[in-house]
């Protein structure tokens, strides 16, 4: 990794992390209720305006970046992490690295899994009405009484 996409990351997760907190939020909206209200002060000129368009728009622009270089690293470290569990349990190799299929190839194997899931509910209904339906054995229950308890603590 270069080291300017070792910093960029850095970077990046650290104003995600700095701007997703609540304290960011308030202050932003405290910015703009501070903008609309020195409309009059400044007779709400286009200067007034242009101020808020174009901090607006610069911040959304390069938050789009940042947010993305997030969000990419998170999915790609949940697929693979996904990846090693499939490798290591009992689940279908051939679900590994799906996520770099075309859409229609990715909607086939949704489809089929659908199915799947479908019919698995179902056995899974019947084995449960079949389990309600059956007379329970009857256990005599195991009680003690606080006499019992109370002579075998002592």
């Amino acid at each position: 990794m270069s080291r300017i996409s070792k910093t960029f990351t850095r970077f990046s997760t650290a104003v995600a992390r700095w701007t997703g907190r609540p304290m960011v939020f308030i202050t932003c909206c405290a910015l703009v209720i501070l903008w609309a209200v020195s409309g009059p002060l400044f007779g709400f000129s286009d200067t007034w305006q242009l101020v808020i368009n174009t901090s607006t728009t610069i911040i959304t622009f390069l938050m789009v970046f940042l947010i993305q270089n997030t969000q990419n690293r998170d999915s790609n470290a949940l697929h693979a992490k996904l990846d090693e569990l499939i490798r290591i349990s009992e689940a279908h190799n051939s679900f590994i690295g799906i996520e770099n299929l075309s859409d229609e190839e990715l909607e086939e194997i949704l489809a089929e899994c659908d199915k799947n899931s479908t019919r698995l509910r179902e056995e899974a209904r019947k084995e449960v009405s079949a389990r309600q339906s059956k007379p329970a054995a009857h256990k005599p229950a195991r009680r003690r009484t606080a006499t019992k308890r109370s002579a075998k603590a002592a």
